[in-house]
């Protein structure tokens, strides 16, 4: 990866986060392609925002370098020793600007880093966005699960893609 500066930082994701994420996470369309259907309410973000749940799954808010508030945040959930899935979400006025990518390059970084040897995401095939960026970040497509989410927009397939830690090294 690049040795530029980085635009951006991740930290711990809070649950006051839910404030500047609650007009994306409520918006339709920015939900679309998520398993449950947009958040009804701030609170209710709070509680989705609030420590971890005993999931396994940890996230970070990404926020602007000398900045405190969050424009999206990454989570990682662990699978099993050494895999991680990951997903993330960027507020939609932050959109097109190339913080995605090197905000989901900062996880990776982090990921691998403390020993993963590999790195899956789950995406609906319509999310042309999401597909996109895992290309973009050396994902390779590994397999299309059939009928595997039942969600606010019905029952839907999902593509993985995975990336291994040589791969990222080598790219």
């Amino acid at each position: 990866m690049s040795s530029a500066p980085s635009r951006l930082r991740l930290r711990s994701r809070r649950e006051a986060d839910a404030e500047a994420l609650f007009s994306t996470m409520a918006d339709t369309q920015a939900m679309r392609w998520w398993s449950r259907a947009p958040f009804g309410s701030v609170e209710e973000l709070r509680g989705y925002f609030a420590p971890a749940d005993g999931s396994g799954w940890r996230s970070w808010a990404i926020v602007r370098s000398g900045e405190e508030q969050a424009i999206g945040f990454v989570s990682a959930g662990r699978k099993r020793d050494g895999v991680s899935e990951i997903g993330y979400l960027l507020a939609q006025d932050a959109h097109g600007q190339g913080y995605a990518r090197e905000a989901v390059a900062l996880l990776i970084d982090n990921l691998f880093a403390e020993g993963d040897r590999r790195i899956f995401a789950d995406t609906d095939p319509d999310n042309s966005a999401s597909i996109a960026l895992l290309k973009a970040l050396g994902f390779s497509l590994e397999g299309r699960l059939r009928a595997e989410w039942q969600t606010h927009i019905g029952v839907r397939d999902s593509l993985i893609y995975g990336l291994l830690a040589e791969e990222w090294r080598a790219g």
